[in-house]
């Protein structure tokens, strides 16, 4: 018991923890498996979750309840996905969403804007095959289900807008009680649940003075007719008599049948049938048709109808065409996607399906069903290939051209195949197609850049350019240093001696390379001369002479020697080949009284550089007495010969290299290409090289040294052969299809690279051109007429009981046959003759079967003979038999007797029209349809051409005819002329001015002037200064010092003796200065302030005295001179003293002074000079220079040398690179042809043809042409086109109301383009001018039923005007892309006793284009204040008052009332709402602002009164009584108030 007891309680606990845990699963996984198909396991968690959230242990879960967490699957597998897709529907209507989410019915909550909605679509995973469904998880494995929900907004409900109402109408009756409506219409119908429109009429009675005359009948009555019936066929009698009823006392019905047709699109993509599809009879059937006659009351209630009955009553019976539907063929086959591969814009394809007409409608038939259908395909395209992309491709550039940028004075100057510098170069642009390289098959052609050129309009994006800069390098000469000295006589060889012969040289050096001229001239020449040395001894250094004995007399001097070459430059002792000079040699030191001389001076120039029969190199050295005692045959000057080599120069002389030629043992180094793309290696070039003995000519090689004999052969590369490269031919252009186009087609290709350096040369043929395989011959078809039958009535036995049926005459109607037949008269299709044939001709006709008291008349004469044109022509007929004595028939309004007709004229008159065309070059039009810019030629954009003027042909009435008839082409023709553009023109250039610098650098000028500006768009000028002149400017140099100084020797020192003193100690001595630079000049032209001394003081030793050697060269000062420092010089004892004679001081200084013993120095450089250019180019590249001088501080110019040996800073560039634009014209592309007339008819069609500039003007190139399209007139053809009358009044046949119908004409007239709003007047003409009529006839809609009301009937009136374009909008923002446009009919009541039978007023609407529409907004408009009342109404925003639109809550009010009321005496309510006191009285108010009673305002009676004010004390108030202070009658009138 007690275990029971316990198990009860842990059941009861464990129960109760099963009631809030359970388990929760989670989604199930992917399936898993290792192959494709239904082997795949599936797999999910599952938990054990408490009701509060928390996990717990499984144990604590049942596990009976446990759910499944492995379930077998089908796995799919990738290539899977290709099966299946995600199918979805349209969007679901929006429909309002709950307010929240447990909320079952839709917000009504105020509308501001919008409400939310909900759309919903149904989403299924199915099959790519067939469509069908399938499980979603097999979708769900490639991607994620689509959304079945969005959120849309609804637009808050719109109310019925109606306009005003019109105004009252007459009075119902003449006299009596009647009635007056007036009426309004609908402007937008209620959308979205709002209200509906309210009643579009008001009624009310009117009451006439007079009174309505006594025994006058109550009522009116009417003839009502019913409509027709359908047309049917007289088997039918029967039944339609079984349900006929004659007369019909009820009210009758407001139901009226529509004739108004819904035309389909009847677009015609014609296909040829097969013949099985209709051979039928296009045979026409008559039937009949009848109506009912009533006669009404003006009450509206049906009478006997013998109270309407006339004598003609109206017919109840007529014949009508019976209606056959139209029929049309099959369907043709779904024509290919027209979306084949997957663009970017990811929009669907299109497909089409075409059907023709086998049967036009017939009567009333059916119309045409719509003969194409359109739907999308591949609307995803995920499977497509990627559409083909388009890029532009180029061609090589060309030569580069400079001859098109001289002007038209430089071309006449200038040698055109020597120009070189800046000029331009062009390529010609195409588009190929770009291979899909994501197509894993794509063939490999397509990355072959050779590409087929296709049609440029399908690469987009900016075109490349076609035209850029290009420079040709001027040729430049070489230059050369000049000649260095001669050299001394040495070997040809130094390193081999050998005989006694060798040569003297000299050089100069390449300063600059030239380019594209000869090489350059020979740079050694070498002269024979004889016993050549190569390495010569030289005395380096000689010491002082040491006596042997005492201090005079012989002694020895030591000395330092060595050898050197040529260069002065030290080398090993044993190249010299000679003894060398002893290291000690003899010297004498003078005694006292010895003749002391001075050193040799250094040897003179050479006198002439060889030496000849006539000439002989001479030079010479001197030396002076220092110390008298001296023999008289001491010689004080040495001469000797010099340069006695003769004068025989020899130089080698070498020809230009020759061309670069292969040379078979250096082809191993040399690398090729067996594909056509290149084929370079390595060759030699080779010249001759010749001795030449200078004056005379080649002699033999031995003469010139070998040593200096240049190369004959180096290695050189071979320019690479380039083979001529052109692309694929392009497609076929396509054949035409259509049989009146021209059969051809063409295809072209372009050359990308021409051959070059013996590549192979490109081929003939670029275009290329064939007929077409199937020439396409237009189908012959035409209608066949069948003979007319007899005319056809209505049946007697229909007639038979109608009301007017009396004898089976009449109206009626006659038919035949019409059949389509083929060339050879077989029957065919009529679908071909609907296409191939003209109009179908007429199948019916009225006729009319006379009765026996109708008119008889002769049958008409001929008509008469023209007069001329202009005139008109006449028949006549007459009456016959007893119609000639009835009145009806003489009534020639009804039975005219006589027709005129204008006869016909073949006389027409042509007279210009418009204005002349602009003048028109003719051009040579380029072969084949290539895209892009090829080499221009020079385009003609002057001279003479032709102008174009159209020409009207008009007939002898003025209206406009086929131009064919007075002229070939429509056109008249008139040479004119474009005037040539002149170019800027300049004078030659100005001899060059003197050097702007006296002495250094400067520079010196040249200039142009204007001689004629430009006109027409010729070449602009330069740029000119205020003179009108254009200058250059190039650096100059003038010599500075061109005559100076020049210095004689000193003379022996002269003393003046007297007696037998000894000749020695203080003298004079003197030289001769004159001015001389190469030749004795004036000596006013040197510096007399730099004259140098002519004379003085001189001492010549005694015996016993010291003698000195001759001063050596003052030291230099520092650079920059600095004046503390000193210079020195120094010289040496050549004798010494006796006795107790000293010598002199051996050095002298003195201080260093600025522009005096010592300069500083700097450089200077002049202006730039203008960019140079060579002398054969325009522009381009060019250099411009300046010159460099080194500057004494005292201001001379010094040679440049003398800076440069002290290493003076230059950080100035003498020259540098420049560019003068190239002046490039304009270049324009070639005229495209000329486009189609832009009105097939009229005046208006002009051709237009159009070119691009593809080179703007560049500096003084010539500017574009101004014209960059050209229009031409059309020839004026007449226009044709249907004319469509307007709606005739309503007309009852036969009857006073009922039902009747409207008409409207459609007829053919021959007009100007600007027909209708032009002033000449249109024709009428043929049918056939302007096709189809039975076709327009069916497109428009020339019959409409009317209703004309009998007296007392309540009806509806007319359609209103269709109400303008509205959108529903959002914010002022269109809320739908097509807008709605309404029409309205009120009723009119006309008796009171009627109106329970009134119809209801209706409205309808018609989708019209958003481009339209118009947002329209509402407002309330109130108007002023009138004893507080005011008119309140809606107001468009385009000025309409409305009813309906504006938000009622918001409408303002329309009395004014006070709170609290006035009450008090004189008091009103004022406009601001609050009470004021009238006129006359002042407000007085309480401290809270209110009005507490109106006093009389003292002096009111009288203006010139004082006026004072009273008021209660003012607390702080609310906004109420600010505005109250508005309201203040009176004001302060002066400062003491």
């Amino acid at each position: 018991f007690f275990f029971g007891i316990q198990f009860k309680i842990f059941w009861m606990k464990t129960a109760n923890i099963y009631s809030f845990i359970s388990h929760f699963t989670g989604q199930w996984g992917r399936c898993m498996g290792e192959e494709c198909g239904t082997d795949g396991v599936q797999s999910r968690m599952v938990w054990c979750i408490h009701s509060e959230g928390w996990t717990t242990h499984h144990s604590n879960c049942r596990h009976s309840d446990k759910p499944e967490t492995h379930r077998p699957c089908f796995k799919v597998c990738e290539w899977h996905q290709d099966l299946f897709e995600w199918e979805v529907s349209e969007w679901g209507l929006c429909v309002l969403a709950p307010f929240q989410s447990n909320e079952l019915k839709p917000r009504t909550v105020e509308c501001i804007t919008a409400q939310h909605g909900i759309q919903r679509r149904k989403v299924h995973c199915a099959r790519t095959s067939n469509r069908t469904a399938v499980t979603e998880r097999i979708c769900e494995f490639f991607s994620p289900r689509p959304a079945l929900e969005q959120a849309c907004l609804i637009p808050c409900p719109h109310d019925c807008i109606i306009s005003d109402f019109s105004s009252w109408s007459g009075c119902s009756r003449t006299c009596g009680m009647g009635l007056q409506h007036r009426t309004r219409h609908v402007l937008a119908a209620p959308m979205y649940g709002g209200a509906n429109c309210p009643n579009l009429t008001q009624t009310r009675t009117c009451a006439n003075l007079l009174p309505c005359p006594v025994g006058e009948s109550e009522h009116h009555y009417s003839l009502k007719v019913s409509p027709w019936s359908e047309c049917r066929q007289p088997q039918h009698k029967g039944l339609w008599m079984s349900g006929r009823t004659m007369l019909d006392f009820t009210t009758g019905d407001t139901e009226r049948n529509t004739m108004k047709r819904h035309i389909q699109s009847s677009q015609h993509h014609h296909h040829h049938l097969h013949h099985h599809h209709s051979l039928k009879s296009l045979d026409v059937e008559i039937g009949y048709q009848t109506r009912q006659v009533r006669c009404v009351r003006s009450d509206g209630k049906n009478a006997m109808l013998s109270l309407c009955t006339l004598d003609n009553g109206p017919g109840t019976f007529q014949s009508c065409i019976m209606p056959r539907d139209c029929e049309t063929s099959d369907w043709s086959v779904w024509s290919p996607c027209s979306k084949t591969c997957r663009a970017s814009d990811m929009s669907p394809g299109f497909r089409v399906r075409t059907r023709s007409i086998t049967q036009t409608p017939i009567g009333l038939g059916k119309e045409c069903a719509t003969l194409e259908e359109k739907e999308a395909c591949n609307i995803i395209g995920d499977l497509l290939p990627n559409c083909p992309r388009y890029v532009w491709k180029s061609t090589d550039w060309g030569e580069c051209q400079v001859a098109s940028l001289l002007s038209q004075q430089d071309r006449r100057l200038n040698n055109v195949s020597v120009l070189c510098g800046g000029g331009i170069q062009t390529r010609q642009l195409y588009c190929v197609q770009v291979p899909d390289n994501s197509t894993p098959h794509h063939r490999k052609e397509g990355k072959d850049p050779l590409s087929r050129p296709v049609n440029g309009h399908l690469c987009a994006g900016e075109l490349p350019s076609a035209v850029q800069p290009c420079s040709i390098p001027c040729p430049q000469l070489c230059l050369l240093s000049s000649w260095s000295s001669w050299g001394a006589c040495l070997h040809d060889n130094c390193m081999e001696t050998h005989g006694r012969k060798g040569y003297r040289q000299r050089r100069r050096e390449v300063l600059e390379e030239g380019y594209g001229t000869e090489s350059c001239a020979h740079l050694l020449e070498s002269m024979p001369c004889e016993d050549p040395a190569c390495f010569l001894w030289q005395v380096q250094f000689e010491g002082a002479c040491v006596t042997s004995e005492g201090n005079c007399g012989n002694g020895t001097r030591t000395q330092t020697v060595a050898c050197l070459n040529s260069k002065g430059q030290l080398v090993p002792e044993e190249l010299c080949e000679d003894e060398p000079p002893p290291k000690e040699v003899s010297c004498v030191m003078a005694c006292s009284g010895d003749c002391v001389l001075s050193s040799w001076s250094d040897w003179s120039s050479c006198s002439h550089s060889c030496s000849s029969k006539n000439s002989e190199g001479r030079q010479s050295r001197t030396r002076t007495i220092l110390a008298k005692a001296c023999p008289a045959a001491t010689a004080l000057e040495e001469w000797r010969t010099c340069n006695d080599h003769p004068c025989i120069t020899f130089y080698w002389e070498a020809s230009p290299w020759g061309p670069c030629i292969e040379d078979s043992s250096m082809n191993l180094n040399g690398t090729g290409y067996w594909n056509g793309t290149a084929t370079c290696a390595v060759g030699v070039q080779i010249r001759k090289v010749v001795c030449m003995k200078m004056g005379i000519g080649p002699v033999i090689p031995k003469r010139c040294p070998e040593s200096a004999r240049p190369d004959t052969i180096q290695p050189c590369s071979l320019p690479c052969k380039k083979d001529c490269i052109v692309t694929l031919f392009s497609e076929w252009t396509a054949c035409p299809t259509t049989c009146l186009s021209v059969p051809a087609q063409s295809r072209y290709r372009i050359i990308i690279q021409r051959a070059a350096n013996g590549g192979q040369e490109c081929p003939d043929t670029l275009y290329e051109e064939r007929e077409c395989e199937a020439l396409l011959v237009c189908p012959i078809y035409r209608w066949k007429t069948h003979r007319w039958h007899p005319c056809t009535l209505v049946p007697d036995s229909v007639q038979q009981g109608m009301t007017g049926a009396s004898e089976s005459c009449g109206k009626g109607l006659e038919m035949r046959g019409v059949s389509c037949v083929d060339e050879y008269d077989e029957m065919a299709a009529v679908s071909e003759c609907l296409r191939w044939a003209r109009p179908m001709p007429s199948r019916f006709r009225s006729c009319w079967v006379p009765c026996r008291d109708d008119c008889t008349f002769s049958s008409w004469s001929k008509f008469s003979e023209c007069s001329g044109c202009g005139s008109r022509r006449t028949r006549k007929r007459t009456l016959t038999g007893r119609s000639r004595k009835q009145d009806r028939c003489q009534r020639e309004d009804l039975y005219p007797l006589v027709e005129s007709e204008p006869c016909p004229c073949e006389e027409f008159v042509s007279q210009p029209y418009g204005n002349w065309s602009s003048c028109i070059l003719s051009e040579t039009p380029a072969q084949g349809p290539l895209q892009g810019w090829r080499g221009r030629r020079e385009a003609r954009d002057c001279g003479q051409g032709l102008r174009y003027r159209a020409v009207v042909c008009l007939d002898h009435e003025a209206h406009l005819v086929s131009p064919d008839s007075c002229s070939e082409s429509g056109l008249v023709e008139e040479v004119c002329h474009i005037p040539c553009p002149l170019d800027c023109k300049l004078s030659d250039w100005s001899p060059w001015s003197a050097c702007s610098a006296s002495c250094g650098s400067g520079l010196k000028i040249r200039s142009k002037w204007l001689r004629e500006k430009p006109f027409n768009g010729g070449r602009p000028c330069p740029k000119l200064d205020l003179k009108n002149q254009v200058y250059e400017a190039v650096p100059c140099r003038s010599e500075c010092g061109q005559y100076e100084w020049v210095r004689d020797p000193w003379s022996v020192c002269t003393i003046n003796t007297v007696d037998e003193l000894p000749a020695c100690g203080e003298g004079v001595q003197s030289r001769k200065i004159r001015g001389d630079l190469v030749s004795s000049v004036n000596e006013t032209l040197c510096d007399l302030e730099e004259i140098p001394l002519q004379a003085q003081t001189c001492v010549l030793p005694c015996p016993n005295d010291c003698v000195m050697s001759q001063w050596s060269q003052w030291s230099t000062c520092s650079i920059p001179c600095n004046e503390s420092s000193v210079r020195m010089r120094t010289r040496h004892m050549l004798r010494p003293p006796v006795a107790d004679r000293v010598c002199p001081d051996s050095t002298q200084t003195e201080p260093c002074s600025l522009n005096s013993t010592c300069f500083n120095y700097h450089y200077n450089v002049s202006s730039w000079s203008t960019c140079q250019l060579s002398e054969h180019a325009i522009c381009g590249q060019g250099m411009r220079t300046r010159l460099l001088d080194c500057i004494r501080s005292d201001g001379k110019v010094v040679d440049l040398s003398v800076c440069e040996e002290l290493s003076l800073p230059q950080p100035w560039r003498l020259a540098m690179n420049c560019v003068v634009d190239c002046p490039f014209n304009c270049i324009l592309s070639d005229w495209a042809p000329w486009t189609e007339c832009s009105h097939t008819c009229g005046s208006k069609g002009v051709m237009i043809r159009s070119r691009s500039m593809l080179q703007q003007a560049h500096e003084e190139g010539r500017p574009c042409a101004s014209q960059l399209s050209q229009t031409k007139p059309c020839p004026i053809r007449p226009c044709y086109s249907w004319l469509l009358s307007d709606w005739s009044p309503c007309t009852v046949e036969g009857a006073e109301c009922g039902e009747g119908k409207r008409e409207r004409n459609l007829t053919c007239v021959v007009h100007w383009s600007d027909w209708p709003d032009n002033p000449h007047p249109s024709k009428t003409v043929e049918d056939e001018k302007c096709g189809d009529r039975v076709r327009k006839e069916s497109e428009q809609e020339l019959q409409q039923p009317c209703f004309v009301p009998c007296p007392g009937d309540c009806h509806l009136t007319e359609w209103s005007q269709w109400s303008s374009c509205q959108l529903t909008c959002l914010e002022g923002r269109s809320f739908e892309t097509v807008g709605r446009q309404a029409r309205s009919q009120a009723v009119v009541i006309q008796v009171l006793e009627n109106q329970d039978s009134c119809p209801h007023q209706v409205f309808e609407t018609r989708p019209c284009k958003g481009t339209r529409g118009k947002c329209h907004s509402y407002e309330w408009r109130t108007s002023a204040w009138n004893d507080n009342e005011r008119s309140v109404w809606c107001q468009r925003s385009d000025g309409v008052n409305v009813t309906g639109g504006c938000f009622p809550q918001n409408r303002p009010t329309t009395v004014r009332h006070c709170h609290p009321p006035c009450t008090k005496p004189f008091s009103h309510c004022k406009q601001s709402g609050v009470c004021g006191c009238e006129k006359g009285y002042t407000e007085v108010m309480t401290t809270h602002g209110f009005l507490d009673y109106c006093t009389k305002t003292p002096g009111a009676d009288n203006k010139k009164a004082d006026v004072k004010t009273s008021s209660g004390r003012l607390k702080p108030g609310t906004t109420q009584i600010q505005d109250f202070f508005g309201e203040w009658s009176l004001q302060p009138l002066g400062p003491g108030i």
